[in-house]
């Protein structure tokens, strides 16, 4: 207190805004990046002068599985992994729920005939619906947020699983004949088998195994790993990696001229649809986690809760990209088209997550304060009430300290003189 009174104000007022741009690294970053794609596409685009379809869509993807699977931990993993209420809440949410109300918001945009809208957005916000919940980000909000770290962590590894199988069918499902669609439908180039056979390469040398060896890396190595993840920071180089994901996505957008073959009118909507759409989510979340009607004991605690709501609205584009590259292979110029409401989507909530999170932590601390800290006791006669080192231990058959400190009570129930006092 002394130093920092010691400061000038101009200088404190320079920390606060210094160690607050540290605290949101992340987002600033993503500006960063954001703006490295618009001024030089080239260079993290597919095919470009880093080879981004190779050092970002399989080696940054691969680093930040890899990494998940060293920092989730195995003990807390099986102890979530019962959880299977919280697991059917939030999957239902991300593969039923929300595909389904971008298909039906995507369906009336279509058919109100706007020759403003793109039609390959429609497909991407279609897609964008169907992908799995993020990889990184919301287990960091969860922790942020003092929400269920380790059901978060389950919720990311369930939900990215079974998006590599769920997420191109539901796409073909929504992109089929008789949705009006079919133009977005990536079986138009190559077959059906061909689509999955792309989308389980990049999907297991990028995903599953990095996975799979840093739980084994965790299970043989648990101490070192543990050095490892502290001393090098990995936990930040996953997000760094993110971003990397996040450069390469807009890099091809921006070179392909995405944002400027499509007009502004579909950007504007993009961006407004996209926050609507995690708000939407978000409440769908919590009212399925706590819905009203139901007595307490039936519901989420709100820890559970707000891991539910940040896994459940959101969108991954560590796995979404490869999934939309994967299955358009063969059309690079629609990758761009398809990814702007995926890669917009990403930036998005997080920015609109980063605002809920004190929301959601002050709820939490609430709950924690509401809970009774002591059952009230009985009032203790004087002759049982001994001060703390002047008790008899000899004669005493148990402590009980009081968590705010001061009294301990000598419970001398062997003696008849003491019962008959009570």
């Amino acid at each position: 207190m002394a130093e920092n009174s010691s400061k000038p104000v101009w200088l404190q007022k320079l920390l606060k805004v210094f160690w607050f741009l540290v605290d949101e690294w992340f987002v600033i970053g993503m500006g960063v990046f954001v703006a490295l794609a618009y001024k030089f596409p080239n260079v993290a685009k597919n095919h470009g002068h880093i080879r981004g379809d190779i050092t970002i869509e399989y080696v940054a993807v691969a680093l930040i599985f890899l990494i998940s699977g060293m920092n989730i931990p195995r003990q807390r993993l099986l102890t979530q992994a019962a959880h299977w209420q919280a697991h059917v809440v939030t999957q239902v949410i991300s593969f039923l729920i929300t595909p389904s109300i971008a298909f039906g918001i995507a369906s009336a945009i279509r058919v109100a005939h706007n020759p403003n809208i793109n039609e390959w957005i429609l497909v991407g916000i279609i897609v964008t619906g169907c992908t799995p919940t993020t990889v990184s980000s919301n287990v960091v909000m969860t922790r942020q947020a003092k929400g269920n770290e380790a059901l978060s962590m389950i919720e990311v590894s369930i939900g990215n699983i079974m998006g590599a199988f769920i997420t191109p069918a539901l796409v073909q499902m929504y992109l089929s004949k008789n949705t009006g669609f079919y133009y977005g439908n990536p079986t138009n180039d190559m077959s059906l088998r061909s689509l999955y056979g792309e989308v389980m390469k990049q999907l297991g040398i990028s995903v599953f195994i990095p996975l799979f060896v840093g739980q084994v890396l965790q299970f043989l190595f648990p101490t070192q790993v543990k050095w490892i993840l502290t001393k090098f920071k990995l936990a930040k180089v996953g997000s760094f990696c993110l971003l990397l994901l996040i450069w390469s996505s807009f890099s091809n957008s921006f070179a392909t001229h995405a944002f400027t073959i499509v007009s502004h009118a579909s950007v504007i909507m993009i961006c407004f649809l996209n926050v609507l759409f995690y708000v939407l989510f978000t409440i769908i979340c919590f009212l399925m986690a706590r819905f009203p009607l139901l007595p307490p004991k039936y519901q989420f605690s709100r820890a559970d809760t707000v891991s539910i709501m940040l896994c459940g609205a959101a969108k991954t584009v560590a796995l979404g990209v490869p999934l939309i590259n994967a299955q358009y292979s063969g059309q690079t110029d629609k990758i761009g088209l398809v990814s702007i409401a995926l890669v917009l989507y990403q930036g998005e909530q997080i920015l609109v997550a980063q605002i809920l999170v004190p929301i959601f932590r002050r709820w939490i601390e609430r709950e924690d304060k509401e809970k009774p800290s002591d059952i009230e006791k009985p009032p203790v006669p004087e002759d049982q009430k001994v001060i703390d080192g002047s008790a008899d231990s000899s004669v005493s058959t148990g402590e009980d300290s009081l968590k705010r400190g001061y009294i301990r009570y000598n419970l001398r129930i062997e003696k008849p003189m003491l019962m008959d006092n009570i």
